[in-house]
């Protein structure tokens, strides 16, 4: 059994987000969770270097197909700075999605692992995130659980 998790995690390959990612399918990657138009060379790179600049405080992470080059699973976390429970912060999990041809190999664990285990080293006293019903079995499984209810307002 440890030698089948050992190779699986030789061939798939987690880290944070790299600006050559975009070259290795990560924007076609979000389309398959949400409306994620075409996103030029120049804009992702502003993007990117902008985000850098938060440093730990948003962390995109990736899972890389390192035989075949390409991106198939990430998720991002960011930390929120607050006045309640003594200044304390909170992680909010976003973006989470595995390529459809790549489901079931537990993925999506280890990019939710990731990204809490990142907020809890920040000192973040919990970490939250927002689904969809379908997803809630999931995010169960790996240890969240159903607080409250969601609310959204858009602006485009």
């Amino acid at each position: 059994m440890m030698q089948s998790n050992s190779s699986i995690e030789d061939v798939f390959r987690i880290r944070k987000l790299e600006i050559s990612d975009k070259d290795k399918g990560f924007i076609e990657l979000l389309r398959q969770l949400t409306v994620c138009d075409s996103v030029s060379d120049e804009k992702f790179k502003e993007r990117f270097e902008e985000i850098a600049k938060y440093g730990d405080d948003h962390r995109i992470c990736v899972i890389e197909d390192v035989q075949l080059g390409k991106i198939v699973a990430t998720g991002s976390v960011f930390i929120e700075k607050k006045f309640v429970r003594n200044c304390g912060k909170a992680g909010h999990i976003e973006d989470v999605v595995v390529n459809s041809s790549a489901r079931g190999m537990q993925l999506g664990k280890r990019i939710v692992e990731y990204l809490a285990d990142h907020a809890y080293s920040m000192g973040c006293y919990k970490v939250i995130l927002d689904c969809t019903e379908e997803n809630r079995p999931f995010y169960e499984k790996c240890g969240f659980k159903k607080k409250e209810i969601q609310m959204v307002k858009y602006f485009v």
